[in-house]
Order: C-alpha cells, then structure tokens, then sequence
C-alpha cells in the first residue's frame, strides 16, 4: 500500500470538471471535480419565520411603532457581497418582510432564516453596488415597525480562496454519498463558524444531518446520522462569495447543486471470511469471494464509498518507494474508494486464491466475471465496510465521512448540533 498524499489542484473562479486521478492500488495522485451546490446546516431549529422578498405585509390599520434598526446600517460602505439583512425591534418582536433592491430598482430575492436572525439574499450580491433594504416587523406589543437602510458593497477583493463541490447538478448517487466542498487554502479554525452557517443543505425527504471539518480546514462533509432514504433529493448551496476570511481573503463564489439519491447497494467485506457480501434494498443478494492486501501493504478497515470508476484504465505504481511495490498494470472495472490508491476491480490473476489468501496490494480483488457484475450495478456514493484488516482507514483518504460514528461525526461541526442533527436553516 502507497503512502496517502493529497495533491489536487484548487481553482478559485471556475468551476471544474476534471476526472479523478486513477493510477492504481498505492498510488497518491489526486484530481478533484469541482462543481456547485443550495440550502442549509448547521442551525439549531426554531419556530418558523414568515418572511422573504415579499414576506407577510403588516396588518392593514395596525398601530404604528418606532422605527426598527437595520443592519447594514444606513451609510455603511464596503459591505461584503455575503451581506445578510438583521433588524433588532425596540422592545422584542418578529420581523415579517425584508424588501432588498439594487440601485437602479432591481428586487433581490431572498429568505429568513429559521431561527429569525436574519435574512439571507438567494445569490451574492453585487460588488461596488448600491442596495436598500426595507424591513417591516411586528413587536411585541402588536405595533408595527419599520425601518430602512441604504449601504453600499465593496469592490471585488484580488485574494481569494479556491473552493469546490463533489456534486453534480441532476446526477444520482449511493445512499453514502456525502457532501464533500473542498477549500484552498483551507478555512482557518477562528473563521469555520461563520463559513458553515454559509453552508445550506436541504433533503426531501426531510433528515436532519450535519458539517464534520478536517484537514486544516480544507474540507468539510455533511452528511446524516444514517445513510441517505433511497430516493432523496439533496440541494446544496455554499453561499461563500464575498465572505470574508482572517487570513485576509475572501470566499470566491457560490456553488450550487441538486441531485438524487438512488436504490440502497451496500458492500462489506470480512477480512476473516475473504468474503462479500452484497446488499440490494437492504436484501444479501450475493456473496463473492476476495483477496485483500498482503501484510505489507495491507487494506484499511473502515467505511469507504465509491468515488469514481472507470471500466478499463492502467495502474502506473512507478513513484512507490519499495521495489516489489512498483508495477504497471491494466485493469478493468477499476472503483475508487481512497486517494491512496485503494480499489474494487477485476483481478483474474488472483481468482485462484480468492476466498483464501490475501495477496493484492491494497485493493478488494475480485474476478473478473464478479468485477463486471459489481461495476454494472453500483454508483457513485455506493457503502463498502472492510473490517478485520491489520489498518485502519485514515480521516479524509478518501470520502470517510460514514467511516464515524454519528457521536464522534458531530464533533468535527464548528457549530452546536442538536441531538439527531441540525435541520436546514430556512
């Protein structure tokens, strides 16, 4: 097994398309698929605010109350792009309608968040632009208050951070699919607060789940406490344009990205027996002998998911540092399950001792005949357990969100979770 590295390029203002490095069992080679995302996580539920860009109007005759403070405030100048409209009503109360528009009178539209903190614009707004914002809120005491403010946003910043989304709009995935966004630099410990409240996951149906930070802050995973309801439509939406960062920069754009979740297909495999067994709608439907890596290189014992695959490609193992580990192969129904180079694929080589002995390199051999049945069959985001290997899998090689329990999983939010997980924010 080859050492884990990470070296995939982040680019800031596109968003990127590239295919995953694919070079075989020990390989650290790393290209990512940067794509967008749109809703909620991290807010604790609270009763549900009526409000947007054309929230419930004050009642007809109500009396009238002291004007409400608007943030922004009037006159503020070089607000972030990431801008959210808040208003503190004298004496308490629940706003009911912010009215956002663009020098010029286009309307921006918008929504309250859940716990009635603020209201968040449905896109970024726009640099070195004019904006007014008109709230209206019931206090209370049953009066209702208004308030308005008119400020101003900053000119585009030169620094920024690079980001990315594994998910693509309209594709489907397995029921372990998380939601991988991806930084570069990666978010400073002081800043993932405010970047995960930026951060908006909705499900339907709904379930509840949460953000898990790793690696310095380079990448977060949401996912539930369980795996994903076959049939799920995930919408994602990392709000980060324009917010800024400690370090001096600035988030460099949106990303969003609805997709669904497809049947339940689950793999595990017992090192003990050199066996798989195979799930379909939560039914064994299939059991196919194995052979893992040899004690040298042994395979990681953890929950990993499919991340890419590819029916035929070569595994170019040249760059390890052991001589017997170095080899040029071709490969077929090759699945990508961690950066380090482990995969599912077809190993005619080895049917002699599958369900025996262990002699691979770090991957799940199979034959060739059970390889093109499982590459026929899985998806993307499809759940393999190994277990009783002499190594454990490594945070963050790979998509490791499920390789967690749910208590430890939380642990990694940089905001509170409630018990069985945050709902969405709006």
């Amino acid at each position: 097994m080859g050492r884990f590295a990470r070296t995939g390029a982040m680019v800031g203002a596109l968003v990127l398309t590239a295919s995953l490095a694919l070079t075989g069992c020990g390989d650290d080679q790393k290209k990512a698929e940067f794509v967008g995302g749109n809703q909620p996580a991290g807010a604790s539920a609270a009763p549900e605010t009526t409000a947007g860009p054309t929230g419930s109007t004050p009642t007809a005759g109500a009396a009238a109350g002291p004007a409400l403070q608007v943030s922004p405030a009037d006159g503020a100048q070089k607000r972030p792009v990431s801008t959210e409209i808040s208003a503190k009503i004298p004496g308490g109360g629940k706003v009911s309608e912010v009215v956002l528009t663009a020098a010029g009178g286009d309307k921006v539209e918008g929504l309250m968040r859940r716990d009635g903190s603020s209201w968040v614009p449905s896109s970024p707004l726009k640099y070195g632009t004019r904006y007014t914002a008109t709230v209206t809120g019931t206090g209370t005491d049953g009066q209702t208050h208004q308030g308005s403010s008119t400020f101003t946003t900053m000119a585009k910043p030169k620094s920024m951070i690079g980001s990315g989304l594994y998910l693509f709009d309209g594709k489907t995935y397995g029921v372990a699919m998380p939601v991988v966004a991806e930084f570069s630099p990666g978010i400073p410990e002081k800043d993932r607060a405010a970047v995960q409240k930026r951060m908006f996951v909705r499900t339907d149906p709904p379930q509840p789940g949460a953000w898990h930070w790793l690696y310095n802050g380079t990448q977060a995973y949401y996912r539930a406490p369980e795996y994903w309801q076959p049939g799920t439509t995930i919408t994602v939406r990392l709000a980060l344009a324009g917010i800024p960062l400690s370090n001096g920069r600035y988030g460099n754009l949106d990303r969003t990205a609805t997709a669904k979740i497809g049947r339940s297909f689950v793999m595990k495999v017992d090192n003990a027996t050199k066996k798989m067994t195979v799930f379909e709608g939560g039914v064994l439907t299939r059991t196919l002998p194995v052979s893992l890596g040899k004690k040298s290189t042994p395979s990681s014992s953890g929950t990993m998911v499919v991340m890419e695959k590819k029916e035929s490609t070569v595994f170019d193992t040249r760059d390890e540092p052991d001589p017997d580990n170095q080899y040029v192969t071709k490969i077929d129904f090759a699945q990508r399950l961690t950066w380090g180079g482990e995969y599912i694929h077809s190993a005619p080589w080895s049917e002699g001792v599958q369900g025996r002995r262990n002699v691979s390199h770090g991957c799940v051999n199979v034959s060739a005949a059970n390889a093109k049945w499982l590459f026929e069959r899985t998806l993307i985001g499809d759940p393999i357990t190994v277990t009783g290997t002499e190594r454990k899998l490594v945070p963050g090689n790979g998509w490791t969100a499920w390789s967690m329990s749910w208590s430890e999983f939380v642990k990694g939010s940089a905001l509170p979770v409630p018990d069985g997980g945050a709902e969405p924010a709006f």
